[in-house]
This record gives C-alpha cells, structure tokens and sequence, in this order.
C-alpha cells in the first residue's frame, strides 16, 4: 500500500517514522516534508492547502490512503474534496470532513458542543461586531485574568490572557477589528481556568475510539514558562498526575460524552481527536478541541506505541477500530525542542545544523529542516525535536538533553526545564 501524508513537520516525521515500521506499507510519500521524512520516504512538492496539487500528487503516484497531519486542510475540507471527486472518492482520508472539523475551525462552535452535551468546559460567551456593544458587561461578571480567542484558526496566535479590564476591552475590538483577519470576526471570551494543562488524545472511526497515550507539552519560550507562546518547546509522556482515576474521569466526562454528542449531532468523525484538557484540583475541564494530533506531542506520544501504528489508521479506514489491537510501552517518553534564535519572533533559515551523526539513545525528529547540497539546513522556528525513552521522566530528559548539547547551528536555543513542574 502507498501512502502519502500531508504536512512538514515534526508530528509528520513522526507518522513516517512509525509507519515505515509496517509491513503493510510498501511506499510513504510526505508532501511536502522535511529533510528527516526524506531519509525515510518520498518528499512531494506539494502544499497541502492546494486541493489540485494533492489531487495531482495522489493520483501520479497511486496513493492508497492520504493521513492528514495539520488542521488548515481539515477545515478546509480536504476529506470533502476527496468525496467530491471520481477518482478519489474511494481513497480513505484519515482526518474529519469540513462539518467535524469545525470542533478546531470555530471555538464558538466548540464551545456550542461542550455546553450543549454537558461537558466540563469554562463559562464563555461569543461576540461579533454586532454584539460588540455588550463586550464589557459580559467582562464584569468575570474574575480576572480573562481569555479572549478569536473564533478560527490564527496560527496559535488567536489566544490571549489579560489581567486588566480596560486592556481586555481594547483586545476584543482589535480582534474584531481584523487583527487577525477572518478568524477574528469572532470572538470568544471565557473564564480563566486555574490548574495544569495537558493533552489527551483518541483515534476514531466514528464508530469506537482507540485512547492513545496522553502527553503535556510546553508552550512558552522561556524557562519557567516566561516569555512569548510558541508552537511548543518540548514534551513529556506519560504526564505523572494523569493517574488512573484521574483518566477514568476523563473518559467518563469528557471522551464518552463527546462520542456520543457527535453521533447526536449526526457528525461522523473519522481520525484524531485532541483534547486539550485543564487538571482544575483533580477534575479536567476542556480547553479546546484539535482535529489532529498536536506537535510536539507527536514526538512523544508515537515512539510509546509499541504495536504497529498502522493497523489503527486501516481500522479507521475501514471502520473495525474496535477489532484493532493497540499495545503502549510503559517507559516514559521526553522531547526538548532545538529552535531558532529569535524565535517565536522573527529568525533566519539556512542555517546548517551539525552533530546529527553524534547522536546516540535519543530519535531526533526533523520540524523545521530542508537539504541543501549535502547539507541539513534550518528552514523554520522550531528546528529539530530530540526524543528518548527512560524509566523516569529524569532518565528520559537527560538523554535528550545530552543529544540537545551535541546538535548545533547558528543561534540555535532549546529550554533546559521541561518537565520542571512535574
């Protein structure tokens, strides 16, 4: 079976570097990739947002099955394409149909969703320019800080934490004001929750689920979460405090309620589902919803699969995810993310990366890479993801910050604490 996976970072290195484990698989295309998926696959030129160029891509090269790694082709409908189209309509599409991909696409709608189906979730409500006039009424009844998000999709950008009131007020109207284009035309303004976060994730075939292991990752740039939010600087799994009944709440609560609200809905929900989810004294309220996996969760959450990875993504395929066997290796798994200096602001790329060949214990993950000549060079912020196995998460992080200190490239950073609240 050919497959080609859509996406050029380290969530798709990861798929490829698992999926090439199967024996099922005879062929692994990336479009477009990164110098690590080129080690093990076949890089396509190809944006994953130009339906013609998949097309193009699927069809050349007699692609069985396409897994979509990032969310801009899910809400897109790419899944909806695929159907529309004769020659496609009976390739799989792993990754939900437009109408499912909204629980990511739009927070009003998600927060819709959770409300309606009586899932812990933060008290909110939603405004648009018409609305705008009760924007600091609704502010009042909070308690600061308050969270205010623009609807769609900003490129993690969207999501803003401000103490003060006046501030708050000015926020909603630069949003609503076009700050971030189309995805802020609304805006949605909830209650600060206070608690740790994490990630949990399942695989669906819209039918049963599969629970993957859960992770928590690190988004600030800084030590001791300070600084600017990033796409995320490092990862650990499993997450200590997600304990056995703390999970059963989870599934309880949160999980088996959103199964079942979307079968109510009538949503058939075929792929990953993220749960971004808050530990608020022992209880999990949900954050937010992903259409797929996160990055750099990815990192840690695929080396952890011991069975083999592709047998889920066929289950969903064909619909007997319930049949599917699923095995996780007990070890923990850490990542530490290696970026750009400047990043999340502004950075240079080409810059050449060396050390990869003095690497040992550790599987480094390409995020933000291209060839250049013979050459690795960088090509993004977040660089390369460094992850390892341990019997701790200590023995685990020390590893990757062994191989951490051996990578180099000019202006090259990575944060020395992850894990440091665990």
């Amino acid at each position: 079976m050919n497959i080609l996976i859509l996406g050029s970072g380290g969530r798709e290195h990861a798929l490829t570097w698992k999926l090439a484990q199967s024996k099922k698989i005879t062929k692994i295309f990336i479009g477009p990739g990164n110098a690590g998926t080129a080690e093990i696959g076949i890089n396509l030129k190809i944006n994953p947002e130009n339906f013609n160029e998949v097309r193009s891509a699927v069809l050349e090269n007699e692609i069985d099955m396409v897994i979509v790694g990032p969310e801009a082709p899910l809400t897109m409908g790419i899944h909806d394409y695929f159907l529309g189209e004769s020659k496609l309509k009976d390739i799989p599409v792993i990754g939900p149909d437009k109408s499912a991909a909204r629980l990511e696409g739009s927070k009003d709608f998600a927060k819709e969703f959770l409300i309606r189906h009586s899932i812990p979730t933060a008290t909110y409500k939603s405004f648009d320019k018409s609305t705008s006039a009760g924007v600091g009424d609704f502010l009042r009844t909070l308690t600061p800080p308050y969270v205010i998000k623009a609807d769609g999709l900003a490129a993690g950008k969207g999501v803003v934490i401000i103490n003060d009131l006046a501030e708050a007020e000015k926020e909603v109207t630069a949003m609503l004001n076009g700050k971030f284009g189309a995805a802020g035309e609304k805006v949605v303004i909830e209650q600060f929750l206070k608690g740790i976060e994490l990630s949990v994730f399942i695989i669906t075939d819209g039918l049963s689920y599969k629970l993957l292991p859960e992770a928590k990752d690190y988004k600030k740039i800084g030590v001791g979460d300070t600084g600017l939010n990033t796409g995320g600087m490092g990862a650990v799994s499993p997450v200590p405090f997600a304990d056995q009944g703390f999970m059963n709440k989870v599934t309880e609560r949160i999980i088996d309620p959103t199964m079942k609200g979307l079968s109510k809905d009538g949503i058939v929900y075929k792929g990953f589902i993220f749960f971004g989810l808050i530990n608020v004294d022992g209880d999990p309220y949900v954050i937010e919803y992903n259409a797929r996996l996160g990055d750099p969760e990815s990192e840690v959450i695929i080396p952890r699969i011991k069975s083999d990875f592709f047998e889920l993504i066929e289950g969903v395929a064909y619909g007997d995810l319930s049949k599917r066997i699923l095995e996780i290796d007990e070890r923990f798994v850490t990542t530490v993310m290696l970026v750009s200096g400047g990043y999340p602001g502004n950075y240079e790329k080409g810059k050449t990366v060396v050390g990869l060949d003095l690497v040992s214990e550790s599987v480094i993950f390409h995020s933000g890479t291209k060839k250049d000549g013979g050459q690795i060079v960088t090509a993004g912020g977040r660089v390369l993801a460094i992850s390892s196995w341990g019997s701790s998460m200590k023995q685990a992080l020390s590893i990757s910050y062994k191989n951490a200190s051996v990578l180099k490239f000019d202006g090259s950073y990575y944060r020395t604490d992850i894990g440091f609240d665990l």
